[in-house]
C-alpha cells in the first residue's frame, strides 16, 4: 500500500467534508501539522469540530481556520493565547467543550483503542462534571465519585512527526510527541506530515512511537520555519 503523497492537498483528497470531527496533534506551536492545516483551510470546508489541546495562536495552527470561520466547535484544554478564539467564544460564534488536559489525551487514546468511555476523578464536583454520569468506585480508600468521559472517535487525524519510514512507522522528536500519538490513533484515517522519509528497516524498532498500522497517508512537509510562541528578550548590558 502506497502511503506517501506528493503534498498536503493530494493527501487530503477525498477525505474532507463539512461538519467533520478532526483530531489534531501538537501543543502550542510545537508539533502542529502546519501543511495539513493550511490545506484544510484552502479547501474551504466548514463547520468543523477540532479535538486539539489548543487552537494555536492568532493566525497560526488552527488559529488560521478560526480566522476564516471554518471551525464551529473546539474540544480543547488550553486556549488562553488565542485572542480570536476568545472573541468568537465570548460572542457565541464558537462552541467550546473544555476538557482537562490529561482527560483529553485519554479520550483520544481511548478512541484509538476502541474504548467508548471511561471513568475518571478529574473534574468531579466542577463544571466539567455537569451533565455527565457519576458513579462510585472503591479503589482501596473507600468509595469515591468518578465521572464518565467519552472516547473521541474522529473522522480524520492529522499529526506532525520528525521521521517516518516508507511503511508509515513514525518517530516524533522530543516535545513534539505531546498529543500527536493519541490524536493519530483515534482517527478513522490518519494523515502524517513528516520532516524526513527514510527507507524501511532503517528505524530502530524500539524507537517507533506510532506504528505504521495507524497511518494511512503521509507527506514530507519540510522545510519548516521554527515558530516561537513567546519571544522574550532583554536589553544588552552596557559594556
Amino acid at each position: 500500500m502506497k502511503k506517501l503523497y506528493p503534498d498536503a492537498n493530494a493527501a487530503l483528497d477525498g477525505l474532507l467534508r463539512d461538519d467533520m470531527l478532526i483530531a489534531s496533534g501538537g501543543f502550542g506551536l510545537c508539533g502542529i501539522p502546519e501543511r495539513l492545516l493550511d490545506a484544510i483551510r484552502d479547501s474551504g470546508v466548514k463547520r468543523l469540530t477540532f479535538a486539539s489541546n489548543n487552537a494555536g495562536i492568532d493566525n497560526e495552527g488552527i488559529g488560521k481556520l478560526l480566522r476564516t470561520k471554518q471551525v464551529a466547535k473546539m474540544i480543547s484544554s488550553y486556549v488562553g493565547e488565542n485572542k480570536e478564539f476568545e472573541r468568537q467564544f465570548l460572542s457565541g460564534e464558537l462552541e467550546v467543550e473544555f476538557c482537562p488536559q490529561g482527560t483529553l489525551a485519554e479520550r483520544m487514546r481511548a478512541g484509538g483503542a476502541g474504548i467508548p468511555g471511561f471513568y475518571t476523578k478529574t473534574g468531579v464536583g466542577t463544571q466539567v462534571a455537569e451533565g455527565k454520569e457519576v458513579k462510585q468506585f472503591d479503589t482501596g480508600d473507600g468509595p469515591e465519585d468518578y465521572i464518565l468521559e467519552r472516547g473521541i472517535f474522529a473522522d480524520l487525524a492529522i499529526v506532525k512527526a520528525w521521521k517516518a519510514d516508507e511503511t508509515g512507522n513514525v518517530v516524533f522528536r522530543k516535545t513534539a510527541r505531546n498529543f500527536n500519538v493519541p490524536a493519530a490513533t483515534c482517527g478513522k484515517v490518519c494523515v502524517v506530515e513528516v520532516e524526513e522519509i527514510v527507507p524501511a528497516g532503517s528505524l530502530d524498532p524500539d524507537a517507533i512511537h506510532l506504528p505504521g498500522v495507524f497511518v494511512q497517508r503521509m507527506i514530507v512537509g519540510a522545510p519548516y520555519d521554527k515558530q516561537i510562541e513567546f519571544r522574550t528578550t532583554r536589553e544588552r548590558e552596557a559594556a
